[in-house]
């Protein structure tokens, strides 16, 4: 890609997520989510391979009809009310038509059909950007008009998002759809949470990007695609397999690791809502998720193939130690003992 065209869209994906996450207004934050459509669509699409441009163009779609309707949300309550601020979302019509816009942009259960697909279709950062920086603006909007929204679709869009992507990540084989089923898992997590306690959405939605873009960019590093190729990684980068499989138990919430902070405050924060079924049953649909991430962590480590390898093994990565991989994934693992601080923030 040339460096110029990469340049452009990286700022773009800036403009636009800044534009969004900082309006007040419905036109504005709408302006701001074309801009990041159309600025991703070029890093979907550049390897010309014709599953990339199948991914670009089902992305397009999806996104510019969530764009479509969270303008005719606005717009019917602007018509309704004289508001056009986020926070004065208050038409049921708007309120339902957002939700439902939302759960497009983001993948949530029923609109998640485009997001494993697309997922499958890009190279590992670009995948990385639209698990991470592209769910980012829907979410803030989201956060502006919590407390517009209606629980009971969102507690039901929440669970049967927990359910599907553990459900479905358990036959999976290429890793980008294992992680694009956990990704709707997690927004499942989030989004349940939305209306009680926003700051927590937040929260969770920071450290799931952590956790995931640890995982990523050692993915990137030892350029594995599916589990097959995982297991015979291990014998090149011992270090980062191991890294690996610490990154995934995190994703899964196992407690000793930093993931398993935000789903011990939600399913607190449910149980005191008196939402003891709802923290219950996504409690234990998070193990069907501890499944499919147990696998991996497995592949990557502990097994190796029957099968003698071809290639001599590396003992050492031949270049030199990627210090923003040492960074992120030290704090995938160890922000457990910050939690008393977190609580009292927030």
């Amino acid at each position: 890609m040339n460096p110029y065209a990469k340049l452009i869209t990286s700022l773009s994906l800036l403009l636009g997520t800044t534009i969004t996450i900082s309006s007040n207004h419905w036109m504005m934050a709408w302006t701001g989510l074309e801009i990041n459509t159309l600025a991703i669509i070029p890093l979907i699409s550049k390897s010309h391979h014709p599953r990339a441009i199948e991914a670009a163009i089902k992305y397009f779609l999806v996104q510019a009809a969530a764009s479509t309707l969270v303008l005719f949300s606005s717009t019917i309550n602007a018509w309704h009310t004289g508001q056009w601020d986020l926070t004065q979302l208050t038409h049921p019509t708007s309120c339902l038509l957002l939700t439902t816009a939302i759960a497009m942009k983001l993948g949530l259960v029923p609109f998640h059909f485009w997001f494993p697909e697309v997922l499958q279709g890009s190279s590992l950062t670009t995948a990385l950007l639209l698990s991470t920086v592209m769910k980012f603006p829907p979410i803030t909007i989201l956060y502006m008009s919590s407390h517009s929204l209606n629980p009971t679709l969102l507690t039901t869009m929440a669970i049967a998002s927990a359910a599907l992507g553990g459900w479905m990540g358990l036959n999976q084989t290429q890793i980008r759809k294992i992680l694009a089923f956990s990704s709707i898992s997690h927004l499942g997590w989030m989004s349940i949470i939305i209306i009680y306690d926003p700051k927590l959405t937040l929260l969770t939605f920071y450290l799931y990007s952590l956790m995931t873009a640890t995982v990523f960019l050692i993915l990137n590093t030892t350029k594995t695609m599916k589990l097959s190729t995982i297991m015979i990684s291990w014998t090149k980068t011992p270090m980062l397999n191991a890294t690996l499989m610490l990154a995934l138990l995190s994703l899964a919430g196992l407690p000793p690791l930093t993931g398993f902070l935000p789903k011990w405050l939600i399913v607190h924060e449910l149980t005191k809502q008196e939402m003891t079924v709802a923290a219950t049953v996504i409690a234990m649909l998070s193990l069907l998720g501890l499944f499919f991430y147990l696998r991996l962590a497995y592949y990557s480590t502990i097994t190796l193939p029957p099968n003698s390898t071809n290639h001599m093994k590396q003992w050492h990565i031949n270049k030199l130690t990627n210090t923003p991989i040492a960074i992120i994934a030290s704090l995938s693992m160890l922000l457990l003992p910050l939690s008393p601080m977190i609580l009292i923030s927030v």
